[in-house]
């Protein structure tokens, strides 16, 4: 290898050419540290394009993590829903085949134009005796009974009208939902709601209790089970249905109610599993409320122009003054009766006082 020239024209030793070129390859530790003019022009074209992001090998990320966090994700998910399937079986089930039993209907202000939907298969429990049932999604007790705005009609100003509704509103409560007379009390508080002048109906009340008859019978008012043989599950009964109301004959307020009635049973010496049985009665009731100046009445009474009901899974044969609902090999269906959706509120009832043996058939309970 040739010699080195100084600046100043002297010549450098082999042994310092040597030692130059490792310091130059090595750096040498008081190398300067600027950096060269390639590097800084690099550097500022950098700085003036838009971020791309991360490139190269240095800064590539490594996919596994990700993957052990989704494997993380997946396997909590999975507990929580055997967590779930543990804690509630029925609601999963309901999950899976569609059905939202905790989804609450709408109330109902008007008849309805079509039949609900059929729902899953499912049989009712215990714990839920409305399962697989429309009336799963129903309002319990008073709430699934619509009250129209009152507004002044007849003899009636709009505040009488809005109590005339309450109190035809709480004669369905006392009559179709009251516990006691749901285990079979007599009715009197919706008793003392019916006008003490109205012969016919004040004669049915006074042997429809102590002698039923297929004339007089109190299941024509009032929904009654036999306690020791019927028991109601839990204290719930679903209901829907609405009042309405207008003027009828002499100026009286004339209220119409249609309300469907849901009652779970079970035999009264079942165990904790024994098989349930859904009664389902619809009634449709006219009641007027009658100027006193022009019909003989009672303060907070009204006359009953007509009643109609309508049931299923109540019991066949004579009556007796009380819903029987058919238990295992108990059960008996009329093949010559007239089959019947229980939910379909869009028909008018067909039924008025019960006909003997006959009964309806529940296309579905």
């Amino acid at each position: 290898m040739g010699t080195g020239t100084e600046s100043d024209g002297s010549s450098r030793s082999d042994d310092e050419w040597e030692r130059f070129l490792r310091e130059s390859v090595a750096g040498a530790a008081d190398s300067p540290k600027e950096p060269s003019a390639r590097a800084r022009e690099v550097a500022k074209r950098l700085r003036a394009e838009p971020d791309r992001g991360p490139e190269g090998p240095r800064n590539y990320t490594p996919a596994r993590p990700k993957r052990r966090m989704g494997w993380y994700v997946v396997g909590l998910l999975t507990s929580l829903v055997l967590l779930v399937v543990a804690l509630a079986p029925g609601r999963m089930v309901d999950l899976i085949a569609g059905e939202d039993t905790d989804s609450p209907s709408p109330a109902e202000t008007a008849r309805p134009t079509r039949i609900p939907p059929a729902e899953a298969a499912q049989r009712p429990t215990m714990n839920e005796p409305f399962r697989g049932s429309p009336a799963a999604g129903w309002a319990s007790g008073a709430a699934g009974i619509t009250v129209p705005k009152a507004g002044a009609v007849g003899w009636m100003s709009a505040a009488e009208v809005e109590r005339a509704l309450a109190l035809s509103r709480d004669f369905l409560v006392a009559s179709g939902l009251d516990l006691g007379v749901l285990r079979g009390e007599r009715p009197d508080r919706a008793i003392a709601l019916i006008n003490p002048h109205q012969k016919d109906v004040q004669d049915l009340l006074q042997t429809a209790f102590r002698t039923p008859s297929e004339k007089d019978d109190p299941l024509l008012l009032f929904s009654r089970f036999q306690p020791s043989r019927t028991h109601l599950v839990g204290d719930v009964v679903k209901t829907r249905g609405l009042l309405t109301y207008r003027e009828g004959e002499r100026g009286a307020v004339q209220v119409t109610a249609d309300v469907t009635f849901v009652y779970p049973v079970t035999r009264a010496d079942a165990d904790g599993d024994g098989e349930i049985v859904r009664t389902i009665v619809r009634r449709e009731l006219v009641l007027s409320w009658d100027n006193p100046d022009k019909v003989v009445t009672e303060p907070g009474t009204f006359s009953i122009v007509s009643y109609k009901y309508d049931m299923t899974n109540g019991g066949c044969g004579a009556p007796t003054g009380y819903f029987t609902p058919p238990f295992g090999t108990d059960r008996r269906v009329d093949q010559a009766g007239t089959e019947v959706d229980p939910y379909d509120r869009n028909t008018p009832i067909g039924r008025g006082e019960p006909s003997g043996d006959g009964c309806a058939r529940a296309t579905r309970s």
